[in-house]
């Protein structure tokens, strides 16, 4: 055998290549990190953009909920939670700035550290960090968190997990994930973990506590009191050991944060009509309009604002689950939606207040664009063309409908859709080819007026289909159960969506979710195209590659004609007591959970 002999010239570019390898598996230590770019604030940054730095302390923020709770542990799927615990009474290694589309800043870690390939990141706790009870935050608190929320804990939790190769401890005060899969997003979702204290629940399980277990936390609200559906009160933690970080500044400055529960949306508005509530948020334009003529707001103790925002509109609807049978075909999805129609509808519900939203990413430079797709999208889409629904390139228009009641254009091609798709009205009856009648049930929650006098209008519409569709309401608990066991035909959709959309869509139109019992994939979908445009938007290693495919997803779920959509919900409406308020610097993301209370504050 000849000897082999390594050139010098392959010498060299071995030599510059581990180089290159030893460079980027090392990673210097950063207050902040950045889907793309660098953050935008220094790491002696004074406070978040959008704080008033110098809020004072003390008020009460006291804002309403339907229905009850039965758990005040919102880290597991067991019992029902008031939705904002999760927001309130968690802290996470990083904290998000609502000015930014998606940048973390230092909060329990103070430093964090990712390679080029965000192949792994690296965490460095705040010496100072401390739980409610006093007791230091360690390593091996957030190992413990993730492993168990990633195994037991809820669902929105696995997914993460299933990501990651190893966590471990590399120092006193340091831990480091490594990920087995290519995915820029996770060094991020890394971040915003909660962190819980494993010493609570060495003599039992996170899943079997009780009522009375409320997860210790490091956050600057503890829950103080409760009644068991009546009301939860939550108070600041005078010690909280983060009260002076630059991030924290001008953040939690009320003394309690007080959640009260009522019947139903009609009764907690007369609540807050009554001063029961000193906040609350409209989401009907006409109401907004037309029923604020109260005396509370005539006097000037309640104040209407409005805040603006430049985030995607979401999707806010009428899910059709298209695991039944009835809504399986395409053709009949457009053809339900071809029959609501939108105008009367907006009339007669907002006063024509309010715009429809044309697709799940409107109102940001992440939504699809008009007409055909074409440049970088196009390319996303190309490789699916065969297994794409018609419009996904061409792109789609949502029926124009009719002032009028009766909207005949429309019905008339509702009809021709479903005879394409094997419906045909038999003695008044729309039938398929086996003479089975078209029959569905819409579920919404007790009290909801405004989802029952939409799905009387529109019931009036399908009976001239020969559709028959029967309005069960149901109360808060029944809901969630038929929503989580996926046990309804349609029902009331509301998904709200960020400027930086990621790992989440997965759990939203995911294949894998469809048949997931709790799954937020409500209507079932199950597209590998789908699919590989998510793929697409984690991997991508430019905001221009991110964008284009985002938008490419974006096609794809208007093209599946899964939802009836309804309004955009445009500003926020808030109406609050004259002793509360916001700075008036607005971020981008608007009036959301970091945003409201947090940076609100209480002043005669």
């Amino acid at each position: 055998m000849r000897p082999v002999i390594f050139p010098r010239s392959k010498w060299l570019s071995a030599a510059a290549a581990l180089v290159l390898l030893g460079t980027s598996a090392q990673a210097d230590p950063k207050h902040g990190i950045a889907m793309y770019g660098d953050p935008a604030l220094p790491a002696d940054f004074d406070a978040l953009p959008y704080v008033n730095a110098d809020a004072p302390k003390g008020g009460r923020f006291i804002e309403g909920n339907t229905g009850g709770f039965d758990s005040l542990n919102p880290y597991v799927r067991k019992g029902t939670v008031p939705w904002q615990l999760r927001f309130f009474t968690s802290e996470s290694l990083m904290g998000r700035s609502w000015d930014e589309p998606f940048t973390l800043y230092g909060l329990l870690a103070e430093t964090i550290e990712v390679p080029e390939d965000r192949s792994w990141v690296e965490f460095t706790l705040r010496e100072e960090a401390r739980f409610s009870d006093g007791t230091p935050l360690t390593v091996e608190d957030v190992i413990w968190s993730y492993e168990t929320l990633g195994t037991i804990g809820h669902p929105r939790y696995h997914g993460f997990w299933k990501k990651i190769d190893k966590i471990e401890q590399t120092g006193d005060r340091k831990v480091k994930i490594t990920f087995n899969v290519e995915d820029r997003e996770l060094a991020l979702i890394a971040g915003l973990r909660p962190i819980l204290k494993k010493g609570q629940w060495q003599d039992k399980a996170l899943t079997e506590g009780t009522l009375q277990d409320v997860p210790i936390t490091s956050a600057p609200y503890v829950v103080d009191s409760y009644e068991a559906g009546r009301y939860v009160s939550l108070k600041r933690n005078p010690d909280y050991w983060g009260k002076d970080l630059n991030f924290r500044r001008g953040t939690g400055n009320f003394d309690e944060l007080r959640i009260e529960f009522f019947g139903d949306q009609a009764v907690l508005f007369e609540a807050f009509k009554a001063g029961e509530m000193n906040f609350y948020r409209e989401g009907n334009a006409e109401k907004w309009a037309s029923q604020y003529d109260f005396p509370a707001v005539a006097n000037g103790d309640v104040v209407k604002s409005e805040v603006q925002h430049q985030r995607p509109s979401g999707m806010v609807g009428y899910v059709m689950n298209s695991r039944r049978p009835q809504f399986a075909d395409w053709r009949v999805r457009q053809a339900m939606i071809t029959a609501f129609n939108f105008p009367y509808v907006n009339d007669t519900v907002t006063g024509g207040r309010q715009s429809r939203i044309p697709s799940y990413f409107s109102n940001s430079h992440l939504g699809a664009q008009p007409g055909a797709a074409t440049g970088k999208v196009l390319a996303v889409l190309e490789p699916f063309k065969d297994q794409l629904l018609p419009g996904t390139i061409e792109g789609i228009t949502l029926p124009a409908g009719d002032s009028s009641p009766r909207n005949r254009k429309d019905v008339r091609a509702a009809m021709d859709l479903f005879e394409q798709a094997g419906w045909t009205v038999q003695d008044g009856v729309m039938t398929d080819v086996s003479g089975t009648p078209f029959t569905f049930e819409t579920v919404i929650r007790q009290g909801d007026k405004e989802a029952q006098t939409i799905m009387e209008i529109y019931r009036t519409s399908l009976d001239r289909l020969g559709i028959k569709m029967e309005i069960a309401q149901v109360d808060n608990a029944q809901f969630a159960e038929r929503r989580d066991k996926q046990d309804f035909d349609m029902m009331p959709y509301v998904r709200y969506l960020s400027l930086s959309p990621g790992n989440e869509q997965n759990l939203y139109w995911g294949s894998a979710q469809a048949d997931i019992e709790g799954s937020r994939n409500l209507m079932g979908v199950k597209s590998p195209a789908i699919d590989a445009t998510i793929t697409a938007m984690l991997t991508a290693q430019s905001s221009d590659d991110f964008t284009a495919a985002t938008r490419a997803l974006d096609r794809q779920l208007m093209a599946g004609r899964y939802v009836i959509p309804l309004w955009a919900g445009g500003p926020a409406r808030l109406a609050h007591r004259k002793d509360l308020h916001f700075p008036q610097n607005t971020p981008i993301y608007g009036d959301r959970i970091g945003w409201t209370p947090d940076v609100w504050w209480f002043e005669e």
